[in-house]
């Protein structure tokens, strides 16, 4: 985490100047004002990983003998036959759809999507992977 700290707070340095000399030289303030808040931005996190990185030990990617093993272990769990991700998918083209054919597409789109948030939510909450 230190590292990431580091690199942020030098990002945030480096968006700063070059915010100043936007602004400097273009005069155009929305792309000023983005910049700064960039800035903000980049500065917020790089001081909440720099200042997490003192109240917790010392991870792999701060030592610079570290295996790349070294911080392996469980990702996490991914349903491998979920079909939620094919309705959300297919409601989310049709809403997108519906931006450049009418929005009234947008009426079959919405109940697509809220099955499928409804089967990605509840997938284990029923049938053969209820206890998983």
């Amino acid at each position: 985490m230190k590292i990431q700290g580091r690199m942020f707070i030098w990002l945030s340095v480096f968006i700063l100047a070059i915010a100043i000399l936007y602004g400097v030289w273009s005069k155009e303030p929305a792309g000023t004002t983005a910049l700064f808040m960039a800035f903000g931005l980049s500065l917020m996190v790089g001081f909440y990983l720099a200042f997490t990185a003192q109240r917790v030990d010392a991870m792999a990617q701060d030592d610079k003998e570290a295996d790349v093993a070294d911080e392996a272990g469980e990702v996490g769990f991914f349903s491998p036959h979920s079909w939620a991700p094919l309705f959300l998918a297919s409601g989310g083209a049709l809403a997108f759809l519906s931006v450049a054919i009418g929005w009234w597409l947008m009426y079959f789109s919405a109940p697509i999507i809220l099955v499928g948030i409804w089967a990605w939510v509840f997938e284990y909450y029923r049938g053969e992977n209820q206890n998983q």
